[in-house]
């Protein structure tokens, strides 16, 4: 069993991603975790982001237990991965790992649930169940404002609206892999719903696919 749980930054997809492998056992992971980590590592290596080459030797050297969770997750890092994300040759050495991790889920777990951007549309085009979760802008800038506030960031609301708004044209616009809705995806918008309701609407599609 393969389900995609794919959606802007901050529509809630990560958090609905890792309930639902909890609730049916299934494996998850976390694509958006893997190109914070090459963005990371690039960061680190005195490299820009826009540095293709330096991008394409992280992704091809990038080891994912090794990914530190909370160093990704700075606002600096979150705006490095857009950029190396819309690297061709990146996402084609990344894409690899995620397919096997979803045709071959660890632990022997009898399904996988992946989330990102592409996964319903370009990682997993045959996933058995596909998820497209999403929220207006102002509500998802409110979220994530909310999130970095909580971590001791300084930024405004107005600057973190402006830079879910710059993701969401980057994502969508870039010429590989753009984040878009697969044809198949059942659509989820959160704007309105709490972290239950979205659980509970997700596992009712999926409860429906499963038989």
């Amino acid at each position: 069993m393969i389900i995609s749980v794919d959606g802007p930054a901050a529509a809630g997809k990560g958090t609905l991603a890792r309930a639902l492998a909890e609730h049916f056992g299934y494996a998850y992971l976390d694509t958006g975790s893997l190109y914070r980590g090459v963005a990371h590592a690039v960061l680190m290596s005195g490299s820009a982001p826009q540095d293709e080459a330096a991008g394409v030797r992280a992704a091809e050297t990038l080891d994912p237990a090794k990914i530190d969770p909370v160093a990704i997750r700075t606002p600096e890092v979150s705006e490095a991965a857009s950029v190396v994300a819309a690297m061709p040759p990146v996402r084609a050495a990344i894409l690899a790992f995620q397919r096997r991790f979803a045709e071959n889920p660890p632990n022997g777990e009898p399904g996988a649930i992946l989330d990102g951007r592409d996964i319903g549309t370009v990682v997993c085009p045959d996933a058995d169940v596909k998820l497209y979760v999403t929220a207006s802008a102002e509500i998802r800038a409110h979220r994530r404002w909310l999130e970095l506030k909580g971590s001791g960031s300084e930024l405004s609301e107005t600057q973190v609206l402006a830079d879910v708004k710059d993701r969401d044209a980057r994502d969508t616009d870039r010429a590989t892999s753009p984040m878009r809705p697969a044809d198949d995806a059942h659509l989820l918008d959160t704007s309105n719903l709490s972290i239950e309701a979205a659980f509970g609407a997700a596992v009712a599609l999926i409860e429906q696919s499963r038989g």
